[in-house]
């Protein structure tokens, strides 16, 4: 009979030649079919990278092909596990003496077979037809000597046809890509992997894990397998009552899992119940192996069942490898992405969660020092595993304490063994660090975290058996995951708990990035990174955030705890800011204007040079455009001249500007330095510098800027956005126009901490391209970043396989409006091309036209979708404005209508007069403000905040407007705007109330201490409580002996003294 893999003879002669030759070996010599298996793989991916005019450079592994094929998404799932299997096999066959049976050479021959009709369908030939699979049959006489020299002639050639297949690519059309990727995805759809060759795959990554694993030698029923001691061993078809198990998993003699391996076509959970399940209570002893106490009827604890078929998220119930612990019967199943390792089963047979639960819920939580909503943010993580939930949000406003806070949890967790290993993830190298030097000083009972327990560090590749907290990138996770070029990868259980610092973070669309990053991602780039490591592993998953997304809510699901700025502003841990000072200057009013044929210089991004350059059209910049597109420093130094009468750099405040470009903030350094020395001060070289990505060490900068006194103004892009905490940061000023809320709160959240060292009270926020008045609307925490950087042809996916007209109006409208911002970016070349492509419709009619799209005529149209979404300008230039720019005015900013100060007093009070009967909290200030409750007065602070109305605001305002300064509080601003009270100071009316207090008895010295502390209190919140109970059941009083210790220390007295406050805190 002929070869299964003649089909390939003519242009790839190379492949149908070691396609013969591993066939002609498989009975006599089956690990030279392996090896040769091996090589076609590693040719095969050759030609598809060339075939996508991917380029290898001298020395290339299969494995690092196979990582470019999953990075580019040019590969399905299912065919990067049959090249991994034929890479691990073939590996294992050179250097293994006499590796390989028949019957696994077999299955690796028709998986090869799979593979080489998936590339002719796809990168051979488009009128190919598949061919069946002939069973190769066993020849008496076997000579490969004439094929073996036809491969070395064939060899000497691969070179020459792959810088062929290259060149041909390079001609290729855009819309060949988009047909190939179509043809295979249907291809994957029509063809179902048979028994052998999912067990072969099965095999491949259970050994992966840690397995024993090869269904031909360690199978029970064909050669009588039995368990042995100090091996772990997945042996196949092992005998139970009433059948045969596909894997029994056996850590030494102990049987401690059950796998069932279905069909690619059947559900998974279904097999778990039905079968796994069943198994489960039928097992019986029949050799030397050990059972473990049955739970229930079930006398193995852990149960699995897979189709072979790697894990998507969309199709979970028909993929992965689904998992049932049967010592926690209430616990449902769920998917993995892989499997257990022998020593993840072995660390959880040593769990025991009922005990672990009883003593989280004795630990003792005060000894950590940690505020009273630390202890609750504690507590709500620890509740919500307790019930087994796994995915969870804490939001707590930056500066409040998020690394402190899941220290505690951390430390409280593995103490009580309800955890045995956590990875904490961050994002940048700079919030590694600093959560590694915060475990290293965080004292627990005199000794440090990491003197308790191990702790790896950014450095460490992989954690030790002892090792109890290892701190990672999410970016390093990821390429240990999914890009390695290590044989050794984590198993799914190597943690069981993950915390993921700065969790908003999870796409990078709340980054500024350019228009190209945020269009052009494949779908493993722009879903999220971190979704990607926590799904991996089997883990319960906390992320912390100070600004929510809408991602962040998909991925973690909505808050279990929360704690805004607003309320650590009123609870004195943050400091609030006045009313931005906004700079308005000539351009940034006007715009720049570069008309038709005028000459002006260009900088060309790509090649770092100005050119001169006439226009060919009049273009228009706006203030948001400033910088990025449009250089113009004469609006920078405009700006700057005045903003050095703001700043000081001799005091010890510290200043952060935010800058659009790297190029851009070495201009603003050199403008700053310009402007100081005309305004006659004399400033240290060291004092104003850049801090970004593309200066030498940068995290050596970032530390001086924390502890020391130079740098004290630093100019940055991206890198000091998130998660540094610099205290003494209190001037904050935006030269960078971005357009999202979240990037704007973790902005501003660089400059909300206390410092009272320097004796801050207060930030200030300098905007000079409107950035304010354009994000000031949305309420804080609001997740108003949306998936801006999913590809148009994933929406035109989904719309194309919409089945009601609901899914694809929905479908429908995300994708005209990512065609309307793409459309944006087409030059006259670009436009031209499109229209060739159309037969004449423009861009504009196109798009206009797919609103009304069903998917049957979006299908008609792939080719048009495909070039929209993979066009790219080519060369990125930034035109240069010399038009001479000056500043014409600086106000403070109020909010949207609000041109002055008294237009935002009024303003307030319409509000408050019109809603005194429509907000309870409102009506109870003006009526009855002694039965104010905190609770009532922050929800009333929050709403008045989502209306633009904050207490600092209010001051300001009034100081401007009256020319008088009266720090009254919240309470005296909405008391006088509805009733007309005197506004007075808040510390005169405290002062006021506790005089009467004061005057109420004579108190001993111990009952006047503990005035002064309710004075205290007041001073920074103000108001107590209707009841003294309630007054004294909470924080600061409660950890210090709470309402018991006044009640004993006042006797009945206490009640008067509170009573006495709320009758003379707020009259008139």
């Amino acid at each position: 009979m002929g070869s299964n893999f003649s089909f390939f003879q003519g242009k790839w002669d190379v492949l149908a030649n070691l396609g013969e030759t591993a066939e002609k070996n498989v009975y006599h010599d089956p690990q030279t079919t392996v090896m040769k298996l091996r090589l076609f793989a590693e040719t095969i991916a050759r030609f598809i990278l060339a075939s996508e005019n991917i380029r290898e450079v001298y020395g290339t592994s299969q494995v690092e092909r196979i990582n470019t094929l999953r990075r580019e998404g040019l590969l399905e799932n299912e065919l990067i596990d049959i090249f991994e299997t034929l890479r691990r096999k073939g590996n294992l066959a050179m250097h293994e003496a006499g590796y390989g049976k028949t019957e696994e050479a077999k299955a690796l021959l028709q998986l090869t077979f799979r593979l080489s009709n998936w590339f002719m369908e796809v990168y051979g030939d488009w009128d190919f037809q598949p061919q069946e699979y002939k069973e190769p049959q066993e020849q008496m006489v076997l000579d490969t000597r004439k094929l073996q020299q036809e491969f070395v002639e064939k060899e000497k050639q691969l070179d020459e046809n792959v810088e062929a297949i290259l060149q041909q690519a390079d001609l290729e059309q855009e819309d060949v890509k988009t047909k190939r990727k179509n043809r295979s995805k249907n291809f994957i759809r029509l063809n179902q992997l048979t028994e052998p060759e999912t067990r072969i795959i099965i095999d491949e990554k259970l050994r992966l894990a840690g397995w024993e694993a090869d269904t031909n030698v360690l199978n029970h029923h064909k050669n009588g397998t039995l368990p042995r001691k100090n091996r772990n061993m997945a042996i196949a078809e092992w005998k139970v009552e009433g059948g045969r198990v596909d894997y029994a998993l056996f850590i030494g003699l102990r049987l401690v899992g059950l796998i069932e391996a279905k069909a690619k076509k059947k559900t998974i959970p279904s097999a778990l119940d039905s079968q796994t399940k069943v198994y489960a209570k039928n097992v019986k002893v029949i050799g030397n192996e050990t059972l473990l106490p049955p739970i229930k009827d079930y006398k193995v604890p852990f149960l699995y069942a897979t189709n072979g078929r790697p894990y998507l998220k969309q199709l979970q119930e028909e993929s992965g490898i689904w998992f049932w612990d049967a010592r926690k019967p209430t616990k449902h199943a769920r998917p993995l992405e892989g499997w257990h390792s022998p020593d993840d089963l072995q660390l959880l047979l040593s769990q025991e969660d009922q005990g672990a639960n009883q003593k989280l819920k004795e630990e003792d939580i005060t000894k950590f020092g940690l505020r009273q909503y630390q202890q609750n943010a504690v507590l709500s993580a620890e509740a919500a595993l307790i019930e087994g939930t796994r995915r969870m949000l804490i939001a707590m406003a930056t500066g409040t304490g998020k690394t402190r806070t899941a220290i505690a949890l951390m430390y409280r967790l593995i103490k009580t063994k309800k955890c045995r290993r956590i990875l904490f993830l961050v994002d940048r190298n700079s919030l590694g660090k600093q959560t590694e030097d915060a475990l290293k000083d965080t004292k627990i009972e005199g000794l440090s975290f990491a003197d308790i327990y191990d702790v790896k560090s950014l450095e460490d590749i992989t954690p030790e058996v002892a090792t109890k907290v290892q701190i990672a990138t999410v970016q390093g996770m990821v390429r240990r995951l999914f890009y390695s070029n290590d044989e050794t990868m984590p198993s799914v259980g190597q943690y069981d708990f993950i915390i993921v610092d700065e969790a908003h973070r999870g796409y990078t669309s709340d980054q500024e990035m350019s228009e190209e990053e945020l269009e052009f991602r494949d779908q493993d780039d722009y879903i999220s990174q971190y979704r990607r490591v926590i799904d991996y592993f089997d883990a319960a998953c906390l992320g912390l955030t100070a600004t929510p997304a809408l991602h962040t809510t998909d991925i973690f699901c909505m808050p279990i705890f929360k704690y805004s700025y607003s309320e650590a502003v009123l609870d004195g841990f943050l400091v609030d800011h006045e009313p931005p000072y906004l700079f308005k200057t000539e351009l940034s009013q006007m715009g720049i204007t570069l008309e038709k044929d005028e000459e002006v210089e260009v900088f060309d991004v790509e090649e770092g040079e100005v050119i001169l350059e006439k226009m060919e059209d009049t273009i228009h910049f706006e203030v948001e455009q400033f910088n990025k597109r449009v250089i113009t420093e004469p609006f920078n130094k405009a700006v700057l001249n005045k903003l050095v009468d703001y700043i000081d750099p001799r005091s010890k405040e510290k200043t952060l500007i935010f800058a659009a470009t790297d190029q851009h903030a070495d201009l603003i350094v050199r403008l700053l330095k310009e402007a100081f020395k005309q305004r006659g001060d004399e400033v240290e070289d060291d004092a104003i510098m850049k801090i970004t990505g593309y200066i030498y060490k940068p995290l050596e900068a970032i530390k001086r800027l924390k502890n020391e006194r130079l740098p004290n103004v630093v100019v940055t892009v991206d890198l000091l956005t998130t998660g540094i905490d610099v205290p003494a940061i209190t001037n904050i000023v935006f030269l960078r126009r971005i357009q999202s809320r979240i990037l704007y709160d973790q902005m501003l959240g660089r400059a909300t901490r206390l410092c009272p060292d320097i004796g801050k009270s207060h930030f200030n926020i300098y905007d000079a391209v409107g950035i304010y008045d354009k994000l000031q609307k949305y309420t804080e925490m609001k997740p108003v970043v949306k998936r801006k950087n999913i590809a148009i042809g994933d929406l035109y996916n989904s719309l194309t396989r919409s089945t009601t007209e609901e899914e694809s109006s929905f479908y429908r409208d995300q994708l005209v409006a990512k065609l309307q911002r793409r459309k944006q970016k087409l030059n006259e070349e670009g436009k031209q091309k499109f229209e060739e492509l159309s037969k004449g419709k423009s861009v504009d009619e196109w798009v206009k036209e797919v609103q009304s799209y069903s998917p049957e005529i979006a299908k008609q149209h792939n080719v048009l979708f495909e070039y929209i979404e993979t066009y790219r300008v080519r060369g990125e230039k930034r035109y240069i404005s010399n038009k001479e720019d000056k500043v014409t005015e600086i106000i403070r900013g109020y909010g949207e209508g609000n041109k002055r100060p008294e237009d935002y007093l009024d303003g307030f009070v319409q509000y408050i007069q019109e809603n005194i009967n429509e907000i309870p909290a409102l009506q109870i200030v003006c009526t009855r403000p002694k039965n104010l409750t905190k609770k009532d007065l922050r929800e009333l602070i929050t709403i008045l905040e989502t209306k633009g109305y904050k207490q600092s605001h209010l001051q300001t305002a009034w100081k401007q407007t009256k020319n008088e300064e009266i720090a009254a509080d919240i309470i005296s601003f909405i008391r006088q705007a509805a009733l007309g009270e005197a506004l007075v100071s808040h510390d005169f009316r405290i002062k006021h109330a506790m005089q009467k207090v004061f005057s109420l008895h004579d108190w001993t010295p111990r009952q006047k201490k503990w005035l002064e502390r309710i004075e205290k209190q007041l001073l920074q919140f103000p108001i107590l409580a209707p009841t003294s109970q309630d007054a004294f059941s909470e924080e600061p009083f409660l950890s210090q002996g709470g309402y018991k210790m006044l009640k004993r220390e006042f006797g009945d007295n206490i009640d008067r003294v509170v009573n006495t406050i709320n009758d003379n805190l707020y009259i008139s």
